[in-house]
């Protein structure tokens, strides 16, 4: 697939790109040639293949289910400057 200069310039204004007009060529023709990849991965035949979440064959590691001890709320709000009803107070940023 061969692209354009008014194919490159209306993508690089999309891509909000400041590309020169010497520029143009050489992005066309790279361009181009990622096209060109996809189309050709595009004739691959893939009907036999199974989709898969993940390229490698990987089992997730579980830990097992058990409750643990939680934060400690009091000694984290102990050396907090300020605090109330169980909450961080901080100071007002947008008026």
């Amino acid at each position: 697939m061969s692209l354009t200069a008014d194919d490159v310039r209306k993508v690089a204004r999309l891509a909000r790109l400041g590309l020169d007009d010497s520029q143009i060529a050489d992005y066309a023709s790279q361009l181009s040639s990622i096209l060109d990849v996809v189309d050709h991965l595009e004739s691959a035949d893939t009907r036999d293949v199974a989709p898969m979440s993940h390229p490698l064959d990987l089992t997730a590691r579980l830990r097992p289910d058990v409750a643990q001890s939680s934060v400690d709320r009091e000694a984290f709000q102990a050396i907090a400057p300020d605090t109330a009803a169980g909450l961080y107070r901080v100071p007002k940023v947008i008026e």
